[in-house]
């Protein structure tokens, strides 16, 4: 039987999204400079955008009383990234649904019990919303919204013409994508943003070593435990040295590196290195998810009026159609 895992929002978490910016541009003169400006993709966690809305935002129900806070919240967010000077590509993923083929590798991981149906039954609706608002959309059912984020980070990461590629998410799975200036991740909340070095110099490791540390460490919120008495520091110091989890001596007297409870933190990675392997590849995330969009195909262009307004009533939105600085001509 599967292990239950409840999602709520962090305890450091607020309630409110930063106030979208209220400087209007002729729609001309938006797409010209789109087209005019350094290109930046901006890949969305949908699925961290939607929960956070649900757990950091006052409920609310639409005019048929389902509830809807979290739709709102989300497109509201959303609104204030599309007013950004800089954000010419955008998509977003979304766990369409929770469990993945990550829960036929390992038992524990993450499922959808104790997730709130009144948010589990959003995800449609979310979804919706995010593509009225103009934006290409990702749901994921046998892979992850983050295997997707990953997978068009390291796409269109390698496009000439991108000068940069910013997942949207504080979610530290993904700091293993982050590849120099490049490929960075910003924490839209804190107004935060990991390049390659803040990566090193927060969890001590570099990015293509985050998969190995979240083995070694343990990763709650998808539920796996990591291996006991490997903390981030000692796993930090080890995988500093020696980079991968098959790299690192079965023996501590070989390590050369100083740790606490080197003894201790080695029969344990002995008895349970399998497990540590396990737990690496459910922490790897996938970069062959087969998304068909092209660079041009996130180009935001604006949204789509028909159907945003159409989704603005279902919810009782009076807010977002209004301040839409950009309406798509098709």
């Amino acid at each position: 039987m599967s292990k239950s895992r409840v999602w709520s929002r962090s305890e450091d978490e607020d309630d409110t999204d930063p106030a979208p910016s209220r400087s209007r541009v002729d729609a001309g003169q938006r797409l010209l400079i789109s087209l005019l400006a350094a290109m930046k993709v901006h890949l969305v966690d949908g699925t961290y955008e939607l929960f956070r809305a649900h757990f950091g935002a006052p409920s609310a129900t639409g005019p048929d009383g389902r509830e809807v806070g979290a739709t709102r919240g989300l497109m509201r967010s959303l609104l204030g990234l599309l007013t950004g000077p800089d954000v010419t590509h955008v998509a977003c993923a979304f766990d369409h649904v929770i469990e993945s083929f990550r829960n036929g590798l390992y038992d524990g991981y993450k499922t959808s019990e104790g997730v709130p149906r009144e948010l589990l039954g959003q995800f449609p609706l979310a979804e919706r919303a995010t593509r009225a608002l103009g934006i290409v959309v990702w749901p994921m059912v046998e892979f992850e919204a983050d295997d997707a984020l990953a997978t068009a980070a390291a796409r269109f990461g390698e496009a000439p013409e991108v000068e940069q590629v910013v997942i949207c998410t504080p979610d530290k799975d993904l700091a293993q994508c982050v590849r120099g200036t490049r490929v960075v991740m910003l924490d839209r909340r804190r107004r935060i943003v990991l390049d390659e070095g803040a990566v090193k110099a927060k969890f001590g490791v570099l990015p293509e070593s985050m998969p190995d540390w979240l083995a070694l460490v343990g990763d709650s919120s998808d539920g796996y435990p990591g291996l006991p008495g490997w903390g981030p520091k000692t796993a930090a110091a080890l995988l500093t040295r020696y980079r991968r989890l098959e790299d690192i001596p079965s023996l501590e007297e070989g390590w050369g590196v100083n740790v606490r409870g080197a003894g201790g933190a080695g029969q344990v990675l002995r008895d349970r290195r399998a497990d540590a392997l396990l737990y690496r590849r459910l922490a790897r995330l996938r970069t062959d998810v087969p998304l068909t969009e092209t660079l041009e195909d996130l180009r935001w262009c604006g949204s789509r009026r028909g159907e945003l307004e159409a989704v603005c009533a279902e919810i009782g939105e009076t807010d977002v159609a209004s301040r839409m600085p950009l309406w798509r001509e098709s």
